[in-house]
């Protein structure tokens, strides 16, 4: 069983511009402990400010009330009692304490020799065991240390491997290594301390992290560090989700981590950072369980030919087929199938043309706008909709908050609305809740709003706003194309409208 210790509340919170409340860290250990069933977490660094302290404190109550407490850990240094007596305080019970792993650390930082160093390392062990307090080991910066002064490590580790410590933990601080360095350092170790336990901690800086946990784990380390989405600083640490697919897949080793829970508890970490996934993350990223060549569905069709281990159910998500230019029939049947929609050929033909025609004007169509695309085609234009937009007007001024006057119809009934708001958006959108709240009528929540906008600065490209929506439990996104951004928006809302109008007429 191979053991992973999360640290995207301490390593990951040093993502440039990412800092978490401590009320995100409390939500965020719940879903790494409870949902994804991780082993371990770290969850601060030891002195950092007082919300610091008082975020670790209600963390260290929530865990121990519900018997996670051995499962925290906080990141302490080697500065007599200080990090001690404040992990102590704080009412945790794991410091990982880090010390140096490489002879330049230990002589121009610190300014020790590496005798004085495991000096100092022993005080600490042996003062944390009178607390009570477990304490691991991080040899910070092992990788240079084991390309540029091994004997210095050898040493430092002859001296400390009888110590009570629980855990050696083998960082790649600054992301050095390839794969070939990490399984002959890692074996190393591993063969000249066969009695101790061993965590690879990866940095993602070549691109190699992921790699590189693959070689620790072949070589017999017994955990490995991670990070939700791959959070960290620079370029990251090794992400948790393509980490369990090659530990599962590749390797066929056992952890204890809930796979159906990545997908969820990696989007509420985007929530929390505002950094995005990129959509073609693997695991997690929205393109990655998505065809898009219509011989790609066409194979599906035929015996699963494109489908690899990696089926999307597995992590609590479903396999999309893309509709564009490149889509053909095959795709658009699979969605149709999705969706319980039968269709005639002359219909097929019809909706396989205005997909194609839709996609060279740069447009994406997402399965939720399919029926949408469909009622269109068939009553033969906008015109037709159940919501039509009439008329509005968007007004910014200097000094005053932005108003949007908006006049809809709804069946063929027309209301108008005005309100202002943050935003151009923000206040057509009120507008418009203001008129749904007048008849009674249900709104859908707003989860994300993206706004894609091509490259080489020009003022006059078509910009693409795509908007996730939540209605009646279900999670679905609506995209407007227009050369600006706003009106792109009000598309992409008024296909929502119209896509939740035809739910309401089918229930």
């Amino acid at each position: 069983m191979i053991e992973i210790m999360d640290t995207t509340l301490r390593d990951g919170e040093q993502t440039s511009g990412v800092s978490f409340s401590a009320h995100e860290k409390l939500s965020m250990a719940r879903l790494l402990l409870d949902e994804l069933r991780v082993d371990r977490i770290e969850i601060a660094s030891a002195r950092v400010s007082d919300g610091e302290f008082e975020a670790v404190r209600k963390l260290a109550q929530w865990a121990s009330s519900n018997g996670h407490l051995d499962r925290l850990e906080v990141l302490g240094f080697v500065d007599g009692n200080a990090s001690l007596d404040w992990i102590q305080q704080a009412g945790c019970c794991v410091m990982n304490l880090l010390c140096k792993g490489s002879e330049k650390h230990c002589t121009y930082q610190l300014r020790k020799t590496a005798e004085t160093h495991v000096a100092d390392i022993k005080y600490l062990v042996a003062e944390a065991q009178n607390r009570g307090i477990k304490v691991n080991i991080y040899l910070e910066d092992w990788s240079n240390g084991m390309r540029n002064s091994e004997d210095y490590v050898y040493r430092l580790m002859d001296q400390l491997q009888h110590e009570k410590i629980e855990r050696f933990m083998l960082p790649d601080t600054l992301g050095i290594l390839n794969p070939d360095e990490t399984r002959e350092f890692c074996s190393k170790m591993i063969r000249r301390y066969p009695g101790l336990h061993f965590d690879f901690h990866a940095h993602n800086d070549y691109d190699l992290a992921v790699a590189n946990v693959f070689e620790a784990l072949k070589a017999g380390v017994s955990g490995v560090h991670v990070t939700i989405n791959g959070l960290g600083e620079r370029a990251g640490n090794a992400p948790l989700t393509s980490v369990i697919a090659l530990i599962h897949d590749h390797l066929k080793l056992e952890t204890r981590i809930n796979e159906e829970a990545l997908f969820q508890v990696s989007k509420v970490v985007e929530s929390y950072s505002g950094i995005r996934i990129p959509n073609n993350k693997p695991v997690i990223g929205d393109n990655v369980f998505t065809q898009v060549a219509g011989v790609h569905a066409d194979g599906d069709n035929k015996k699963n030919l494109y489908f690899n281990d990696l089926l999307p159910e597995r992590f609590g998500r479903r396999r999309e087929y893309a509709l564009g230019k490149t889509s053909g029939k095959a795709n658009i049947k699979k969605n149709l199938e999705a969706l319980g929609i039968e269709v005639d050929e002359d219909t097929m033909k019809k909706i396989t043309e205005r997909i194609i025609e839709l996609g060279d004007k740069k447009e994406v169509v997402s399965q939720d706008e399919l029926p949408y695309i469909i009622s269109d085609l068939l009553k033969k234009g906008e015109e037709e909709d159940d919501i039509r937009m009439l008329n509005y007007s968007l007004t910014l001024t200097k000094g005053l908050r932005p108003m949007a006057t908006v006049k809809i119809a709804i069946k063929g009934e027309e209301f108008q609305q005005t309100a202002v708001g943050d935003g151009q958006y923000n206040a057509f959108s009120k507008a418009m809740y203001k008129i749904y709240r007048q008849l009674g009528k249900a709104t859908p929540d707003l989860l994300d709003y993206v706004v894609v906008i091509p490259p080489g600065g020009k003022t006059d490209a078509l910009v693409q706003t795509i908007i996730t929506w939540r209605f009646d439990g279900k999670t679905f996104k609506t995209r407007g194309l227009a050369p600006d951004q706003t009106v792109a928006a009000i598309k992409a809302t008024m296909k929502m409208l119209n896509i939740i109008e035809d739910k309401r007429a089918s229930h």
